[in-house]
């Protein structure tokens, strides 16, 4: 394998670091998935979207990945949101998932190694909750709810995620009769009378379901083993689920997660998304107003660590960047395709903590140089850059000719057409300009306006929108 030189920001050590495998070639990844008690909103796709493209680069630079992340299918949120609906708790579960599932294959977010589910778990959740009860890390409560806790005051490394001391903290959890401190937090919930007899199952110390914390720890350790090297998930996880996620499973006496990897937030209009405020866009509703490729791309112009905000006319904006590169494409698709390298600047922008916001100026600069030598003929240029422009949009999985959007489901086969039509006649158009013929290239610029079709020339050549 190529040696390479990927940093990234550890979390845990709250500084950048250069990445190397626990076993060289090979990387384990555990995300947290998503909670499934309501619609996906955009924050969760970009989530998801954001570890698909470390994935995809880590892969690009010779790695095997072995990608696992998770569905919290069974919690407190899913059984109140089921008694509000009225479905089954696993009803509401599965409709749910099925529709984060949707949206994450209309962006082509791949699909993961494996997806457990918590309730295929739930063994591998008892035997860990009974073994940190055997080292003293958790004791089941003194009442007879049939609770099982974490005792943050057995672990000294407790806090060492978020470098907070116990005191400094809020409690994780509402207080209870059988807790012995308001920092422990539920490892075991014990079934209640008024909930449904199908969300529990038998433990030792009595019939439940297992507390949010644990259910990742134990379905990382089965699918990657008590160390594996890089744990993901939403900023807004770093406490108390990942803070509790390090402390049981080190108390536990598994190393875990060498590197941990938070991705920002989404606002909206400059405010986070909240039920509160009433802002919250859900996945479904924000695709069905744009192509799944420029979404896709419009999620990618932020760094990853960095709050990204889906203001007015922020897919508008995507749209026009990335009609640029794909109208170089369209233009130049009658070169053929030679094998094409990344540029060194895009390589070490995605090795830079995976720079999405440098590689995509990269990408750019090489869309308007390779239109600078289409203007000059340059035909081995042009191919070139071509190339090149490929190559980067397959890393970044935006390339509109990869097999993966072949069938993307926002475009009708009628706009595929228009998109076909008018494409032709700007080339037609470019050809007559650049022959000098103004009077044909007029007359195409009038016949696309008569139309409807708004043509704008800049730099890097010419683009196209529908008029109103």
């Amino acid at each position: 394998m190529k040696a390479v030189s990927i940093r990234l920001y550890d979390s845990l050590r709250r500084d950048t670091v250069e990445f190397s495998p626990l076993t060289p070639g090979h990387v384990s990844m555990y995300v947290c998935g998503p909670t499934v008690q309501s619609a996906p909103h955009v924050g969760h796709i970009r989530s998801a979207l954001v570890y698909d493209l470390w994935w995809r680069w880590l892969e690009n630079r010779g790695y095997q990945v072995t990608f696992v992340r998770n569905v919290t299918d069974i919690d407190d949120k899913i059984l109140e949101k089921s008694a509000e609906t009225g479905e089954q708790w696993w009803q509401l579960a599965h409709r749910v998932e099925t529709e984060f599932a949707a949206a994450a294959t209309a962006l082509r977010i791949r699909t993961p190694h494996h997806e457990p589910r918590a309730t295929g778990d739930i063994p591998a959740m008892i035997r860990m909750i009974a073994d940190l009860i055997d080292r003293g890390h958790a004791y089941v409560a003194d009442d007879t709810s049939g609770d099982v806790y974490f005792d943050v005051a057995s672990w000294p490394d407790y806090g060492t995620l978020t470098r907070q001391s116990p005191d400094d903290m809020e409690a994780g959890e509402a207080t209870a009769p059988g807790k012995r401190s308001p920092h422990d937090f539920a490892l075991w919930k014990g079934h209640k009378t008024h909930e449904p007899v199908t969300a529990a199952w038998d433990a030792p110390w009595g019939a439940g379901r297992p507390g949010w914390h644990i259910e990742c720890s134990a379905m990382a350790t089965r699918y990657l083993g008590s160390q594996f090297d890089l744990h993901g998930g939403g900023l807004d996880l770093r406490f108390p689920h990942h803070e509790n996620e390090l402390a049981q499973s080190t108390a536990a006496g598994h190393p875990f997660a060498t590197h941990w990897l938070h991705n920002a937030l989404v606002l909206v209009g400059g405010q986070k998304m909240s039920k509160s405020l009433g802002n919250s866009v859900s996945a479904t509703q924000w695709l069905e107003g744009t192509r799944a490729l420029v979404a896709r791309y419009a999620l990618m112009t932020a760094h990853y660590r960095s709050d990204i905000d889906i203001h007015e006319g922020f897919l508008d904006e995507a749209a026009k960047a990335f009609g640029r590169i794909e109208g170089f494409l369209d233009r130049t698709a009658h070169l053929g395709a030679i094998p094409g390298a990344i540029p060194d600047t895009f390589v070490e922008a995605m090795n830079d903590d995976l720079g999405t916001p440098v590689a995509l100026a990269v990408l750019h600069e090489s869309v308007r140089q390779g239109n600078n030598a289409l203007d000059a003929g340059d035909t081995e240029q042009v191919k070139t850059y071509r190339a090149s422009v490929v190559a980067m949009c397959d890393v970044l999985g935006i390339n509109p000719a990869a097999p993966e959007w072949a069938s993307e489901a926002t475009l009708s086969a009628s706009d595929q057409v228009l998109t076909r039509i008018v494409d032709q006649l700007i080339a037609r158009r470019h050809d007559a300009r650049e022959a000098k013929d103004f009077a044909l290239s007029d007359t195409l610029r009038d016949v696309l306006a008569e139309s409807g079709i708004v043509v704008e020339d800049g730099s890097d050549g010419s683009t196209w929108r529908i008029d109103g």
